[in-house]
């Protein structure tokens, strides 16, 4: 059976993402990492051919920070989706989050990322 999390194939590219994380990521990284919502993640994590920003494999729960080249290209956009679906398909949650939120109100966001991880983890969806 073939690997799915974290395949040595990808540690290049995850370096490489880690190396050159965007603003907002690097906002909700030091937070996450400093267990502000009490739960253990990890930042550039790949599942089969898709790296997700952070992961939490306890809770199956995935963040994504979308920056504002998200919106614009309809290329990135429909890989954004189509990563998102094969997620949800794996019964992983995705969280999105655009950049400006980080910027503007990191507290609700972190507020919503813990709630999401009080929920799965009492619905023992994990």
């Amino acid at each position: 059976m073939t690997k799915l999390y974290n395949q040595n194939k990808n540690k290049q590219i995850r370096r490489i993402l880690r190396q050159s994380m965007p603003k907002g990521e690097k906002i909700l990284w030091q937070a996450l990492r400093n267990r502000q919502v009490e739960y253990k993640f990890r930042r550039q994590y790949s599942i089969n051919r898709f790296v997700v920003d952070f992961y939490c494999p306890k809770l199956k729960l995935a963040i994504e920070v979308d920056g504002y080249t998200h919106f614009d290209d309809e290329e990135k956009y429909q890989y954004d989706k189509n990563r998102q679906d094969y997620l949800e398909l794996l019964k992983i949650t995705v969280l999105r989050y655009r950049s400006e939120q980080i910027f503007k109100n990191l507290n609700s966001v972190l507020e919503q990322i813990y709630y999401t991880c009080e929920k799965l983890e009492l619905s023992g969806l994990n």
